[in-house]
């Protein structure tokens, strides 16, 4: 490795303090008998030096592999089958799996760092937007990175876990498709997620395969959340000519819909067909059961944990991007249009 890359030692700073080895671990421990100055000067010269401490060594005693699986936003039912996946996985490769919430105030350095220092072996980042900051902190601490379904699409080469998306899209838009409907509307979550643009090109050429028209109003983008389905059916509600079914970009903005419905005295699937995205535990327990495209997220959790071990032990992987295969999972929420009231 570079000189420059080289992680700096306790006797790096302590040179650059001017102090001993001994008064830097003193700091490093939280010990008081070390004069104010000095520990802000050490401070300092550790965040300068970007110091990570070595993990800790194993004792006689077993030690855990601890990988760290981290989001950036509230858990939510994606997010618990993601997590069930990882910690099963772990189970059986006897790996310790800690989940975490990071805000965006953490410093990237030493957000790094600490990973390290706490004596994780990877990291795997769910769903999250990753900046050039972060990779390259994450790279200076040696710090294996796996991620499932990235926000965005770093310019750097990042492993990472999905499914097929373009696909399910396809899947989702043709099942509708096949039910006679053609007002068919996509609420999707952030326009720049590139899980988001796979299924949104998976609609798009699934209505262009026969024709269909997708007016720009039919096509809506937000968030993956409840709310964001809620105001974005509410929207649909009111154009001049309504949907006949509504692909929603997810389980919980298909939720959301369900109950813009409700509030307009709609009925589904007899007024309004839907599918979702995802098939967690909330798509069957909907009213009316949520026809949705099923993604294997227990598995995408466990390949990721597998992937991240191999990746911490110095192996290389086969292909830096895994697609896991989508399927189409129907249910009662989705009705030929023939059924369906003229609206609009």
């Amino acid at each position: 490795m570079p000189a420059s890359r080289r992680r700096a030692t306790l006797a790096t700073v302590a040179a650059s303090a001017g102090v001993s080895v001994a008064t830097v671990s003193k700091v490093l421990n939280g010990r008081s008998d070390v004069a104010p100055a000095t520990r802000s000067l050490v401070l300092s010269l550790l965040e300068q030096h970007e110091y990570v401490a070595p993990p800790q060594r194993r004792g006689e005693a077993a030690v855990l592999d601890t990988i760290e699986v981290e989001f950036d936003t509230d858990l939510n039912a994606y997010s618990t089958e993601i997590v069930q996946g990882a910690v099963e996985a772990g189970t059986e490769l006897d790996v310790a799996v800690v989940v975490s919430i990071r805000t965006s105030a953490d410093r990237v350095g030493a957000w790094a760092r600490g990973l390290v220092a706490a004596g994780r072996r990877a990291l795997i980042a769910v769903t999250s937007e990753l900046t050039a900051g972060q990779l390259a902190a994450l790279s200076r601490a040696q710090l294996p990175l796996v991620v499932i379904d990235p926000l965005n699409l770093p310019q750097t080469p990042v492993t990472s876990v999905g499914s097929t998306n373009f696909a399910g899209g396809l899947a989702a838009t043709q099942h509708l498709l096949s039910l006679g409907h053609r007002r068919i509307a996509y609420l999707g979550g952030l326009a720049t997620a590139g899980c988001n643009q796979a299924r949104l090109h998976g609609y798009r050429a699934a209505m262009e395969s026969v024709g269909a028209a997708v007016p720009p109003c039919y096509v809506r983008s937000g968030h993956f959340h409840y709310q964001d389905g809620v105001a974005g059916g509410a929207a649909l509600f009111d154009l001049p000519e309504t949907p006949t079914a509504i692909f929603a970009g997810c389980d919980e903005i298909a939720l959301g819909v369900l109950e813009a419905a409700r509030a307009r005295g709609l009925r589904v699937p007899e007024d309004l067909s839907i599918v979702g995205f995802d098939d967690t535990q909330i798509a069957p327990m909907a009213s009316p059961p949520l026809t949705t495209v099923r993604q294997p997220l227990r598995e995408m959790g466990a390949v990721a944990v597998r992937t991240a071990l191999r990746l911490a032990a110095g192996e290389k992987v086969d292909s830096h991007r895994v697609e896991l295969a989508t399927e189409l999972v129907v249910r009662a929420s989705t009705t030929p249009v023939s059924a369906a009231e003229p609206r609009g």
